[in-house]
């Protein structure tokens, strides 16, 4: 045998065991929170492609698709529950799914103008701040459980972006006008739970 062909024999091998252990992976019960949460990752690109069209009904198809990722973030976490399927894995999937599906759909309508530079950048800050506060706070056996502001923010983050990326007039609404709207709420509760997220937090770690 060559080297060629023990390196491919090699490649193959390797091939074959990963997708065996996807398979496994996939078919265990257990596993489907974490499979609706990396379906909301995957979303991601798919999301952002379709917003460079700027065409009408192609925004209202990735509104779709925005709106489908959302749910599977409450779906996720009700199942694991639920089901008791809760993981290590999910627990640091699932915040961090939110954050890039949200982040990463704010920038690209601040790319195409529909929203407000300062206020995603500012946005873009806390959310990174308290992930980081986050990642502090379990490392020292703390975990920062999510508030009930903190999910309604996250539901007027959606309602926003949703509706900003649907952009033209929707049902007889200003679709854009809409967004911007719901977007200062966000805004504010955003900026709100940060606050509190640090004032509770910041001075339980500093005092430990």
């Amino acid at each position: 045998m060559t080297r060629n062909e023990g390196f491919s024999a090699l490649i193959g091998k390797g091939s074959a065991t990963l997708l065996t252990r996807v398979k496994l992976y996939v078919k265990e019960p257990s596993n489907l929170p974490n499979l609706l949460t990396l379906s909301r990752i995957l979303s991601v690109p798919v999301i952002i492609i379709l917003l460079y069209s700027g065409n009408r009904w192609l925004n209202l198809l990735t509104a779709l698709l925005v709106t489908a990722a959302a749910i599977t973030d409450g779906l996720d976490g009700y199942m694991a529950r639920k089901y008791g399927f809760e993981s290590n894995l999910g627990k640091l999937l699932d915040p961090l799914a939110d954050k890039i599906l949200i982040l990463s759909t704010m920038v690209m309508l601040v790319y195409l103008h529909r929203a407000p530079a300062w206020m995603v950048c500012l946005i873009l800050c806390r959310e990174t701040a308290i992930t980081g506060l986050r990642a502090i706070a379990a490392d020292r056996g703390k975990a920062i459980g999510v508030t009930t502001m903190a999910k309604y923010k996250t539901t007027f983050q959606t309602v926003a972006i949703v509706a900003l990326v649907i952009h033209y007039p929707f049902l007889g609404a200003d679709a854009h006008a809409v967004g911007i709207f719901f977007l200062w709420i966000a805004f504010i509760y955003t900026m709100w739970t940060g606050y509190i997220y640090f004032r509770n937090t910041f001075s339980q770690l500093v005092a430990d």
